[in-house]
């Protein structure tokens, strides 16, 4: 379908209006007959202008829960069994991005793009996940319409217009910001366009297309309160507020559009120079300081989860489907379905040999596991070897790593099955304990691990055929969220860091530097602070931060784009997907792994990315770039 159709589509959807409120689990925007009204009645008042405005929460693609199974890391963090080649993941793999275009795909499992988006948005099936590309243009004609709209709403109090325009205003920003991530500078679209003229939108360049996504999140963040249970309009579904657009997700992506536009890749394509801009830096460390600052006061309800309830920023359990965030999650969508994590995110990393489900499994790749340092906050500097500076002991490879490892990584010798494992699955042991060593029982390249490790960051251990986690009874509700509160600590840091040039930088509206900003995130999982070596220069301290955003956010889904806008995407060992290869030796330890001895340790590479440097943009659809000159196509494509 072309940009065209979608730029167009709500001139023959008419109005549709909601005047209820979402809530996080049920389906929120179910259009009676009555509903479809006149624009006149529709934008009146501030109950008929929030129904319009609700259906672009709906936009907001639930990225982790899209069909039986899910993909959306695609850097060098992850790698699938062999038993399926379907999802995106094997096409960026292969260097084939036009694979995210539905017509060089075929069966329609990718999240950026899907169906018929005109079809698919029926209100009978509203309870189907969206994709970016269709979701962003609707989104984006709904907009503008609402915002040329203002003058009718005569039946509300300032407050009211003010939040109805202060949402409008963010999903404009937001949605031309997630475009932007994939494709680079876009036509900004900030007036309704006519269906009956020829489209001469000329694709702007980054700086200049961040530059206006920045101006309507500066603004929304002025019209919008830090908390909807605060207004008026916010009392009359007082606590179910958590989802609304407020300040604090305006201030984010304020920052978060500034630390891209000043990224390598990003101010590469405008200035020609693969360097950090430091002004943009400057501007979203000042974003994210007026953040941190609301947070930290106690003014914003953030903060960051305690790490022995860590995993509540990604999944619950027997809460009656509650959503995952807790207090750190800072923006992410409603979820319609919550049993779509019953049927496929949870059953896909654990091997086939304990789990149901599909058989293919998305496994961590032991290059990207590596990225785990000690808890002593030093890194390791090649897994097979002994290091005396960070006490890693290849003999001991699971031994003194820090506490996000044992969180998010099941190592060899992990025990997974808690229950009772029947005669008919003896010898147990081949079930109970991960077997992760080279030809263990876990490992299978068609449907277990290839790697040596797989995932839990995402599921309990119980996650399994004994234990059943996964039923649908228990509750499990897996949501992997666009932005927490951590990740604004990280990026702070590199904003401010790369404004002054220092690993104590520092905004001048916050009181914590960028390493001190880091440290914050270390402390909370109980490792080490950053290590004085690492502070002597802002080179120096950049190669930590990537670390340690490497860790701390591993694997939702934030990697691909960070190594793109690093301009690393290319680069070895970035291209890389390596296997871990050892023996056990000695008394196997079942109550800590840890201090299970291996033997013969050796590290494989699996897969070698072959990019070029069109590789850094996705391509766009030939027959919108065929639409008119001024919408060029990326390069190399």
């Amino acid at each position: 379908m072309m940009m065209k159709k979608y730029l167009k589509i709500i001139v023959s959807f008419g109005v549709i209006v909601s005047s209820s409120y979402m809530s996080s689990c049920k389906k929120y925007l179910d259009k009676e007959e009555q509903s479809i009204i006149s624009e006149k009645e529709a934008f009146k008042n501030f109950n008929n202008f929030q129904g319009y405005t609700e259906e672009l929460y709906h936009c907001i693609v639930n990225f982790s829960n899209l069909y039986w199974t899910n993909s959306w890391n695609w850097g060098e963090d992850e790698i699938t069994s062999t038993a399926g080649d379907y999802h995106f993941i094997h096409k960026i793999d292969n260097g084939n991005f036009w694979a995210w275009q539905a017509q060089h795909d075929g069966w329609g499992a990718g999240w950026m793009e899907q169906n018929d988006f005109t079809t698919e948005f029926l209100p009978e099936n509203r309870n189907i996940n969206k994709d970016l590309w269709n979701a962003a243009w609707f989104g984006l004609r709904k907009i503008s319409i609402g915002l040329e709209n203002m003058d009718k709403m005569t039946e509300a109090t300032q407050e009211e217009r003010d939040l109805i325009k202060g949402q409008l205003l963010f999903f404009r920003g937001w949605f031309h910001h997630r475009l932007m991530e994939y494709f680079g500078g876009m036509p900004y679209i900030n007036k309704v366009l006519p269906s009956d003229e020829k489209l001469t939108l000329p694709r702007l360049n980054y700086h200049e297309c961040a530059d206006l996504a920045a101006a309507d999140f500066r603004e929304a963040a002025n019209l919008l309160p830090i908390n909807w249970d605060d207004t008026n309009p916010g009392k009359r579904t007082l606590g179910k507020n958590a989802l609304r657009i407020n300040k604090i997700m305006a201030l984010g992506y304020l920052g978060k559009n500034y630390l891209w536009a000043g990224s390598p890749l990003m101010n590469f394509t405008v200035t020609g120079s693969r360097t950090y801009q430091a002004d943009y830096c400057k501007k979203a460390a000042e974003a994210f300081g007026e953040l941190l600052s609301l947070t930290e006061s106690g003014q914003a309800p953030y903060k960051l989860v305690d790490f022995e309830n860590y995993h509540l920023n990604f999944y619950t359990i027997s809460e009656n489907w509650a959503l995952p965030g807790s207090t750190e999650a800072i923006f992410r969508g409603p979820y319609n379905a919550g049993n779509n994590t019953h049927y496929g995110t949870s059953k896909q990393y654990m091997p086939s040999l304990i789990t149901e489900g599909d058989a293919l499994k998305f496994v961590p790749t032991a290059n990207y596991v590596n990225y785990y340092g000690m808890a002593n906050g030093l890194p390791i500097k090649d897994i097979t070897q002994a290091d005396a500076e960070s006490g890693y002991d290849p003999a001991y490879p699971w031994k003194g790593r820090d506490p996000r490892f044992y969180n998010d990584i099941v190592f060899d010798g992990v025990k997974v099955i808690k229950g009772t494992i029947p005669p008919k699955d003896r010898p147990e042991n081949e079930y109970r304990y991960a077997q992760l060593y080279t030809n263990g029982s876990y490992r299978n390249i068609q449907n277990g691990s290839r790697t040596g490790y797989t995932l839990r960051k995402f599921i309990p251990l119980t996650t399994n055929d004994y234990d059943r986690a996964f039923d649908y009874g228990s509750n499990m509700h897996i949501y992997v969220p666009y932005m927490r509160l951590a990740d604004v600590y990280l990026m702070y840091a590199e904003a401010a860091a790369m404004a002054n040039n220092a690993a104590n930088g520092k905004a001048a509206n916050y009181n914590k530097t960028a390493v001190e900003a880091v440290n914050i995130i270390r402390k909370r999982a109980g490792a080490a602070a950053v290590n004085s070596k690492f502070l002597a220069s802002s080179d120096a301290f950049m190669g930590e931060l990537r670390r340690e955003r490497a860790v701390e956010l591993a694997y939702e889904g934030h990697r691909f784009n960070d190594l793109r806008r690093w301009l690393l995407l290319t680069e070895s060992p970035y291209t890389l997907k390596t296997a871990l290869e050892f023996d056990r030796t000695g008394t196997f330890n079942t109550t800590d792994p840890t201090q299970n001895r291996v033997v013969n340790m050796k590290e494989k590479v699996l897969l070698e990315r072959k990019f070029t440097s069109k590789h850094y943009w996705l391509p766009l659809k030939v027959s919108d770039v065929s639409m008119y000159p001024e919408f060029s196509q990326n390069p190399g494509w």
